[in-house]
């Protein structure tokens, strides 16, 4: 497998990958670190320093405050999530919903991320090319929604998608050569997705070899991306 590399970014661009500990973020990192254009890339996680806790603002303004020595930043991936909030399963019927589950959805695949975007997404150059790629997922389009079930997931998922489609908009008018993308990888193995898929799923290193290079051929426009690990759109 050929490793990636991010062609459309400046020569000695400084990325930063949230969930760096996951399958896919630590797939991401190590593409990174093989990438000859990349100066630097900084992994973020539980269990990083300075460590990042998506339930917990105070630890996100501190990493960000300890970033922005090294910034400032050319590419930001954002490869947080769950599938089981505290080990929820994923609901089928409105009978499963519980208001903690949806609650612990909504506080991880979307208002943690969103905060992550407060606090990273000043950090970005200005100027020149910027790419910010957050994993998502298909279940997450309204427009592609033909099983219904998994509430929580799919519900958290679409707010996400909204959420990174209105900073993509504010961030347009500082920063018109940004690109912002809610990315769908595919099923990847992974300890998330081994419950519902077992081995039968992609690898992680060629998912996010796949997921980088679709992010370096987007072209910056005034709203967010929505595509697969294909480059195929995706309906919001």
């Amino acid at each position: 497998m050929s490793h990636p590399s991010m062609t459309q970014l400046r020569d000695g661009y400084t990325a930063v990958v949230f969930g760096a500990s996951g399958a896919i973020g630590s797939a991401f990192v190590a593409h990174l670190q093989r990438d000859p254009r990349c100066q630097r890339v900084i992994g973020l996680s539980r269990q990083s320093t300075p460590r990042i806790d998506l339930d917990d603002e105070s630890l996100l303004e501190n990493a960000a405050a300890a970033v922005a020595a090294h910034g400032p930043l050319h590419l930001v991936l954002d490869a947080t999530g769950t599938l089981m909030p505290d080990g929820h399963a994923p609901e089928k019927r409105l009978d499963d919903l519980t208001p903690d589950a949806l609650a612990r959805a909504f506080a991880l695949n979307a208002t943690g991320p969103a905060l992550l975007l407060k606090h990273f997404g000043p950090l970005l150059a200005t100027g020149e090319r910027v790419v910010w790629g957050k994993l998502s997922a298909r279940v997450g389009s309204i427009a592609d929604n033909r099983k219904g079930g998994w509430y929580g997931y799919r519900a958290s998922k679409a707010a996400l998608n909204m959420l990174l489609q209105c900073t993509a908009i504010e961030w347009a008018r500082r920063r018109p050569l940004a690109v912002v993308a809610a990315l769908q990888p595919g099923t990847v193995r992974s300890r998330l997705s081994e419950p519902f898929v077992g081995s039968q799923a992609d690898d992680p290193a060629e998912a996010a070899a796949r997921l980088l290079r679709v992010l370096d051929a987007l072209p910056p426009q005034p709203h967010a991306h929505f595509v697969d690990h294909r480059g195929e759109v995706v309906p919001w």
